[in-house]
C-alpha cells in the first residue's frame, strides 16, 4: 500500500458510525479522563511483545497491488507527503503508564516556522507500520494554548539534551557533518512542544490498529526510559546517546512552560475513552 493511501486511510478512520436500535444514529466520541500515572520504567506486566512484531495474519502484498501502487505513483499528486523532509527517532510512553514504552520514527514536514506535522512509524523499514501522528509547535504557540489544552502536550527539552532524540542519517554524509547537522536541528527542537496520538498499539502485539487513539508523552528525566530500548536503538544505528548528550551540552533549554508534562508534578495523567452519544443527523 502506498504511503499516500495509508495517510488517506488514517484521515478517514475517525468519523465512523454505529447503527443504533430503531434506526437511531449512534456515534462514538472521545472524552478525556484523569488517571494516576504508573511510574515504573520496567517492562509492562501485560506480557506485551516487542514493538517490532509484524502482522502474521496478513497476506504479503500481491503483484496486483504492487502494479496499482506503481501506477498511482506516476499518475497522482503527492504534494503533502512529498513535503516530508526529516526523520527523527525517539521514544514515547503511554499517558498514564510509564512502563509502556515504544520506539517512534517520526517523518516530519514544516507547515511554517512554528509548526511541524509528523507521521509516526514503528521502524524505518519498508514494512514499517503507521502507528501515530505528532504535531510539534514552538514555545510561543504553546503559551497561547488554554490550560485545558496544554494537558495534552509534552516538552522535548529532555529528549534533546539527553541525546535520546536523533536524526538518523545515511553513511554518505561524513560523521562530522552529520553531527553538526543533527545538532543544528536539535537546537530548533529543544524548546518545542508536541501533541502525540498513537493508533496502533504494537507494543502489546496487536496485529491491527485496535481501539481508540492513545495519548502519548515524552520522557523528562534520567531513569525513565528503559535502557534496553535505548541500547537496542543505539546499536542498530551505530550511535551512542551518551556521546550525543555531551555534544549537546551547550543546548540549554528555556524554562518549561507551565502546563506541559502535567503528570510529572501531579502524578495524574490524561487518557481518552470512547463513549456512545446520540448521532446528530443534520
Amino acid at each position: 500500500m502506498s504511503f499516500a493511501k495509508t495517510i488517506l486511510q488514517l484521515r478517514t478512520a475517525f468519523p465512523y458510525l454505529l447503527a443504533g436500535a430503531g434506526g437511531v444514529g449512534v456515534g462514538i466520541t472521545l472524552h478525556s479522563r484523569l488517571v494516576n500515572t504508573h511510574l515504573s520504567a520496567m517492562g509492562s506486566s501485560d506480557g506485551q511483545g516487542p514493538a517490532h512484531l509484524h502482522n502474521e495474519q496478513a497476506q504479503p502484498l500481491s503483484l496486483k497491488h504492487k502494479v496499482l501502487d506503481s501506477a498511482a505513483a506516476m499518475t497522482q499528486n503527492f504534494q503533502p507527503v512529498n513535503q516530508i523532509h526529516q526523520h527523527v527517532c525517539g521514544f514515547h510512553f503511554y499517558s498514564g503508564d510509564l512502563s509502556r514504552q515504544v520506539e517512534a520514527h517520526h517523518y516530519c514536514s514544516h507547515l511554517n516556522d512554528e509548526m511541524r506535522q509528523c507521521v509516526i512509524y514503528d521502524s524505518d523499514g519498508s514494512g514499517a507500520r503507521l502507528i501515530g501522528v505528532e504535531y510539534i509547535i514552538s514555545e510561543r504557540l504553546f503559551q497561547t494554548l488554554s490550560e485545558d489544552e496544554k494537558k495534552y502536550w509534552h516538552s522535548h527539552a529532555y529528549e534533546v539534551t539527553s541525546g535520546t532524540l536523533t536524526t538518523p542519517m545515511t553513511d554518505l554524509l561524513p560523521s562530522a557533518a552529520a553531527t553538526a547537522a543533527e545538532k543544528m536541528e536539535m537546537s530548533q527542537l529543544v524548546n518545542t512542544y508536541g501533541k502525540t496520538f498513537h493508533l496502533w498499539q504494537v507494543d502489546r502485539g496487536d496485529q491491527l490498529p485496535l481501539g481508540p487513539p492513545q495519548l502519548m508523552m515524552s520522557f523528562t528525566k534520567d531513569g525513565q526510559l528503559r535502557r534496553d530500548l535505548l541500547q537496542d536503538r543505539d546499536t542498530r544505528y551505530g550511535i551512542d546517546s551518551g556521546t550525543k548528550r555531551a555534544e549537546r551540552a551547550d543546548l540549554v533549554p528555556n524554562a518549561k512552560v507551565a502546563g506541559a508534562d502535567g503528570w510529572e508534578t501531579s502524578g495524574v495523567a490524561v487518557q481518552l475513552e470512547p463513549r456512545l452519544v446520540k448521532m446528530r443527523m443534520g
